[in-house]
């Protein structure tokens, strides 16, 4: 059976309906930047409207969290092909940013996961650091408690990739389970996901030695300091696990980063933390050239 269409009644239809769209201005303000003919805005008169409502979205946006258009992150956005007009997603400033942070990561976790000893650039800043390492190495004992590392020091100066070497070096050696975690994406994941918080927080709580990355960097708030932070590091104290830390803030100052949240001012459980790590770490400053910048130019 043929179904057929009233073209006609179609076109009226486009018609009155384009005509109401055209008294917005945000309408007509996008049909004239495209630089569309009227009957082709006619026909794309919804889809249109569907790039308004997704466009006025990204204005109150402030994350790719609390995106509300269809596909989280993209823009259905229109796209002139000579005298025809398709659409496709465009990915937003958040997207690309996170696209950004997606590939610098993919690097840099190529890196860390390659790097060893022998790969250590020596330097006089880095002596002190170095000889602590090779001294770790040469008397790791893998069934009693090995004191870790607190490295501090200014950005860029290479503290995960030089604990990280080591790391996998011993990794080698001993056959032991290492975690490797950078803190701010670990609470942010947990939030995401808070019916994994008991699996994650086994793995790294129990692992033979534990790494974790940049410490201070996060945004503090209670339930991540007290409930993720301070057990996992309460549970390595109780078990003597190995534990390491890198961080952009010596003691003091991680100490009062922890000790202001966005609920309140707490020097108390902030000193808790600070007591586990250091319990856990020897605490050494490395300060030096911002190696991340010196690749780039």
């Amino acid at each position: 059976m043929e179904i057929k269409v009233d073209t006609k009644k179609v076109s009226k239809n486009q018609e009155k309906e384009y005509l109401k769209a055209m008294q917005d201005e945000k309408f007509k303000g996008l049909v004239k930047k495209i630089k569309i003919s009227e009957e082709e805005a006619k026909k794309n008169v919804v889809k249109l409207n569907d790039t308004l409502e997704e466009l006025s979205h990204c204005q109150k946006c402030k994350g790719l969290y609390e995106c509300q258009n269809k596909v989280n992150g993209y823009v259905y956005f229109p796209i002139v092909n000579e005298s025809s007009l398709s659409f496709t997603y465009r990915p937003c400033k958040y997207q690309k940013e996170a696209q950004k942070e997606i590939n610098n990561k993919n690097t840099s976790e190529k890196l860390i996961e390659n790097a060893r000893l022998k790969d250590i650039k020596i330097t006089k800043n880095r002596t002190e650091v170095i000889k602590w390492i090779k001294n770790f190495y040469d008397n790791y004992n893998p069934y009693g408690f090995n004191k870790g590392l607190y490295l501090h020091g200014n950005f860029g100066t290479g503290k995960t990739f030089l604990i990280a070497a080591l790391l996998n070096e011993i990794k080698l050696k001993y056959k032991v389970r290492v975690e490797i975690v950078y803190v701010p994406e670990l609470l942010r994941k947990l939030k995401e996901n808070l019916n994994a918080v008991g699996d994650n927080l086994n793995v790294l709580e129990n692992a033979d030695i534990l790494l974790l990355d940049d410490i201070g960097a996060e945004k503090v708030t209670e339930w991540g300091r007290d409930e993720i932070i301070g057990t996992i590091l309460q549970t390595r104290m109780n078990k003597g696990l190995t534990t390491f830390f890198t961080s952009n803030l010596n003691m003091d100052e991680l100490m009062q980063t922890l000790s202001l949240t966005k609920e309140r001012e707490d020097a108390v459980k902030a000193k808790r933390i600070m007591e586990r790590i250091k319990y856990l770490t020897y605490d050494i400053e490395l300060l030096g050239n911002n190696y991340r910048e010196e690749k780039e130019k």
